[in-house]
């Protein structure tokens, strides 16, 4: 890109997972759409562990329905305030029968999906150690393949 060539973003992705670490990627990614007038995506990744949770049953699917839906909804008005479009969806960052899913995957095919021109990331949850370590490594894996730009809050 030259200097004549202005930069434009037509939609932004944003990985979350609920925590509040997440929200903040969210308001960034919402400023950055108002500043481009562009939209943004959300994409809820659920995480390994309420992923096998589900699989077992030991998790109740309708409770973690309401917790990323009642998130979303949170994220809806972060991007209403500011007049940005916005669509959402949902995946599971694991596979119990494709070891080549992970987080980093699905959140780089959701990119491509959605035809994504910017990616804003949360990188380390404060929730606990385990969390910190998987968005850190989806972080690193997003930084590392992403061919789109991408900030990580």
């Amino acid at each position: 890109m030259d200097d004549s060539e202005p930069v434009t973003i037509d939609t932004v992705l944003a990985p979350v997972d609920g925590s509040d670490e997440s929200a903040t990627a969210v308001e960034y990614a919402v400023a950055i759409a108002d500043r481009y007038d562009a939209s943004v995506h959300v994409l809820y990744v659920l995480g390994h562990g309420v992923v096998r949770g589900m699989d077992a049953g030991t998790v109740d699917e309708a409770a973690v329905a309401e917790n990323s839906q009642g998130f979303l909804e949170d994220v809806g008005r972060i991007a209403d305030q500011r007049g940005v479009a916005l669509s959402t969806s949902i995946d599971d960052g694991f596979s119990q029968t494709r070891k080549t899913r992970h987080p980093g995957n699905v959140v780089l095919d959701t990119a491509d999906d959605v035809d994504a021109d910017f990616i804003v990331l949360p990188r380390e949850p404060v929730t606990d150690a385990a969390s910190a370590e998987v968005l850190e490594k989806v972080a690193e894996y997003v930084l590392s393949y992403a061919s789109q730009p991408v900030l990580s809050v």
